[in-house]
């Protein structure tokens, strides 16, 4: 009697250290379940966290992608376009300032974006970024030679219009209605005067305030959307 009231006794004592252990991991839940989270690199989130999350570019569609490969792929789109309108940046060498030009040139309909190779900035994760879309959207290629290519151009009955602080004509008094190359020099030291020569008018942006020029991807903006402007 006394054994099986001994083995009763010490059933109930290991009944409640289990009792007290489980009581135990109720309390340490939440520290272990912060920890297993902060471990695994998984943020808790609250009711409202989901406003927080980072929703995909609205750009993450795809959409109809013309790659070219070299000079003749240009020239055959340029051919297959009605009036194409070219934007050639020369020397531009900010990704943040190459992506803008192209989400423009997007938006204006521009036919191609050429840049040289040597000099200038290349299509990146960066570029893709700030373009929203725009450097899947455009042709984009870069040319070895940007001088004989504008030559080529004059060949084609294609108008070559540079901008330059040096300009002697407004952006307002051209004719973009006609096949249009633009070019915009580089951040720095703007179009090269052997560029310059090139073009059949140099035009400058009417400046009120005391500022010498503006950003090349905002004079890229301004004087696309004025060729959007006269050919509607």
């Amino acid at each position: 009697m006394g054994r099986r009231l001994s083995a009763t006794c010490r059933f109930t004592r290991r009944e409640k250290a289990t009792r007290v252990s489980l009581l135990r991991v109720e309390l340490l839940k939440p520290f272990l379940y912060f920890y297993f989270h902060s471990v695994h690199s998984t943020s808790i989130m609250g009711r409202n966290s989901i406003h927080k999350i980072k929703r995909p570019p609205r750009h993450s569609k795809g959409p109809t992608i013309i790659y070219l490969e070299n000079e003749d792929d240009l020239f055959e789109l340029i051919d297959n376009t009605e009036n194409p309108l070219i934007l050639v940046l020369e020397g531009v060498q900010d990704p943040h300032n190459l992506g803008a030009c192209l989400r423009t040139a997007s938006g204006a309909g521009v036919t191609a974006v050429l840049a040289p190779v040597k000099g200038a900035c290349g299509i990146t994760p960066t570029v893709r970024d700030i373009s929203c879309g725009g450097a899947d959207d455009v042709p984009f290629l870069r040319i070895k030679n940007i001088g004989m290519l504008l030559r080529k151009f004059h060949d084609q009955r294609i108008q070559i219009v540079g901008t330059s602080d040096r300009g002697t004509d407004s952006l307002y008094d051209v004719d973009f209605k006609q096949p249009t190359a633009l070019v915009l020099g580089s951040e720095g030291w703007g179009l090269r005067k052997v560029t310059g020569d090139l073009c059949d008018h140099l035009i400058s942006i009417p400046m009120a305030g005391t500022v010498d020029c503006l950003n090349v991807s905002v004079s890229a903006g301004v004087c696309l959307y004025e060729c959007v402007r006269q050919r509607m």
